[in-house]
Formats: structure tokens, C-alpha cells, sequence
């Protein structure tokens, strides 16, 4: 049975980081085999107090201290001081089943995969009809495209990314760390990276973790602005674009702003402004309403919101990003408090 270390990056998750911690020590891996370690991005919210409270009865949980306080200097950090054959990530926001660890460990070995995962449901965040509906977004193909690992799949399958990947522990060695340049989307970059290494990533229907959408509207245009904005850097990084999936959102979001520039002065411009936009509105309302059908009337309409929500973010991010970083060549942020929400 090989040994597992679990690291569990997180910033300010005073009110999620409990229940992931609980979820890990409910697994039913050998408990000899396993440590974890908490990466905490020096919080301010009580996330600390919250994890002391573990640590002071768990000898297998630790916590260290991320200064840069951004996703992959932590997940660096704790690949720095892991003692096991397997790395995993296991992010705060979320939640295990029992069998999470050693289905993926077990996956791991047998199938001689590199990096293994499960699918990502997606949960509200509390009861109100717009995190619920923020949720829904998430995990509807309209929201986000053929993501896989968002929506599910019946038989393994060989794919290009996993969330919150179970590594083999010489991956590393032979690739290199996560790039701590990209704030957002370092999975994404370092498993490209593994695959282009002659590296396999395998994601299974048997298992998966349970994450919490964002409960407001800010909250999901923040996240999702990031992720637009850090994806041009991706792309420059390992030339070229990892799915058409990711251009859909800032190709609609720049044929709005083109047409209804150019529409100022060619009426036949203000024609094709008015198709998009309409178009757009109708597949919105036809997704909305196929959810409300079995979420309810409320959902449906805060539905109507969240979908522009979440593909206006995504696309202006990736705009500003493709500015940023393929036209200006910006190198990066250097830590939390850098990263742009709208700017």
C-alpha cells in the first residue's frame, strides 16, 4: 500500500475548510498511510483557528504557510515537504466521499495512469434561489461546454485535465512543478505539460468530489474573470489552446462589442448586434427554462441572470488577459492581492 500525501491549498475558507477536513479523516484509506497537509495562505477570517482545532487531534494533519497566499505556490509548498508515493490535491471548498483517496490510489496503480481524478458535482452554496441556480450554471452544458469531469462520465475515460489530480509522485520529478506564474488554470497548464511528457491522465466514473458554488453574483464574476484572464497565458505557455470550448465565451463577448461599435456607422451592423444578442437570449431562456422545469420557476429565472453572468466574466476576462499577456507579454502577478477583477 503506498503512502499518500494530501495537501489542501486554501485562503480565507473559515466556513468550508471543517467540512473538507472532516470529509478526509472519514476516508477509509489506512490511516497510517496517509498525511495531509493544510497550505494556508495566511487567512484572516478564523480559517487558521479552524484548522488548529484539528491539528491538535489528528497527528496526520499540518499546516504550512503560503506567503505568496495564490493557489500553486501552495500546491509547490506542499510538494516540498511531502513525505508519500502519491500526491494529492484536495481543495477546501470541498467535500469527500469516504472511498475518495483509495478509489483514485487503487485507479492510480492499477491502470499505470500518471494522474487520476473523479467528476466535480457541483453544489449551492446555501438555499436561496440564485445559489441554486448558480450551481445549476455550473453543471449544465450551456454553462460549461463538454467539460467531462463537470458533467460526468459513465466508463474511464483518458482525458486532457482532472480536477484535484492524484499524482504519482515522480510526475513531478519529470515535469516540473506547478507554474506559479498562473494563478488560475495551473492544473490545467502542468497537465498538458504531463501529457506532452508522454503522460496519461484518467478521469473515473466511480468516485467524486462534491464543490460549493459561489453564492452571489459578484463572488461568480470575480472567479470566473480570473479563469477567463489567466487562460491567454496558458495558451502562451504551451502554444496553442487546449479546447474550443475556452474561446466560445470571449469570441461572443467580442463580436458584441464589435458589432455594436460598428454600428455607429453601418446600420447593417446594428441588424447583426440585435441577432446575437437575440439568439443568445433565446438559448439563455430555452436552458433556463428546461432547469426550472424540475428546480422550480425561481431557479429558472435567476437562471436567466447567471448564464450571462458566467459567460460575460469568463469572456472579458479572457480578453483582457489575451491583452495582457499576448499582446502587452505581461509576465504574471506575483501574489493574491494582484490578481484583477475588472480592470
Amino acid at each position: 500500500m503506498p503512502t499518500v500525501t494530501v495537501i489542501v491549498p486554501c485562503r480565507n475558507e473559515a466556513a468550508f475548510v471543517g467540512m473538507c477536513l472532516d470529509s478526509i479523516e472519514a476516508n477509509d484509506f489506512p490511516h497510517d498511510r496517509l498525511e495531509v497537509l493544510v497550505v494556508d495562505g495566511m487567512s484572516d477570517d478564523g480559517t487558521r483557528d479552524v484548522v488548529a482545532r484539528y491539528t491538535r487531534c489528528d497527528t496526520r494533519i499540518h499546516v504550512l504557510d503560503n506567503p505568496r497566499r495564490i493557489t500553486p505556490a501552495a500546491l509547490n509548498i506542499g510538494i516540498a515537504a511531502a513525505k508519500g508515493d502519491i500526491i494529492m490535491r484536495m481543495d477546501a471548498h470541498n467535500a469527500y466521499p469516504s472511498n475518495y483517496i483509495s478509489t483514485l490510489v487503487t485507479w492510480l496503480v492499477d491502470t499505470g495512469a500518471d494522474n487520476v481524478g473523479g467528476a466535480w458535482i457541483t453544489r449551492p452554496a446555501n438555499t436561496t434561489r440564485r445559489a441554486r441556480a448558480i450551481a445549476a450554471a455550473l453543471a449544465h452544458p450551456f454553462g460549461v461546454g463538454n467539460a467531462h469531469f463537470r458533467l460526468g462520465v459513465r466508463e474511464p475515460r483518458w482525458v486532457d485535465t482532472v480536477p484535484f489530480g492524484c499524482y504519482r509522485r515522480d510526475v513531478f520529478a519529470r515535469i516540473g512543478a506547478f507554474d506559479e506564474e498562473l494563478v488560475r488554470n495551473q492544473d490545467d497548464e502542468l497537465n498538458l505539460r504531463l501529457i506532452r511528457h508522454g503522460g496519461r491522465i484518467l478521469l473515473v466514473p466511480a468516485v467524486s468530489s462534491t464543490y460549493h458554488a459561489r453564492e452571489s453574483l459578484a463572488k461568480l464574476w470575480r472567479t470566473y474573470f480570473q479563469y477567463g484572464y489567466f487562460k491567454p497565458l496558458v495558451v502562451r505557455k504551451v502554444g496553442g489552446v487546449l479546447t474550443v470550448r475556452q474561446l466560445v465565451p470571449a469570441l461572443f463577448v467580442l463580436s458584441v462589442i464589435a458589432a455594436a461599435v460598428l454600428a455607429l456607422w453601418l446600420p447593417i451592423m446594428a441588424m447583426l448586434l440585435v441577432a446575437i444578442v437575440g439568439l443568445y437570449a433565446l438559448a439563455d431562456i430555452a436552458c433556463a427554462a428546461s432547469i426550472a422545469t424540475h428546480d422550480g420557476l425561481g431557479v429558472g429565472l435567476a437562471l436567466c441572470a447567471v448564464f450571462p453572468v458566467l459567460h460575460v466574466s469568463y469572456g472579458t476576462g479572457f480578453l483582457r488577459g489575451t491583452f495582457d499577456f499576448l499582446v502587452r507579454r505581461r509576465r504574471c502577478v506575483r501574489d493574491a492581492a494582484a490578481i484583477p477583477i475588472t480592470r
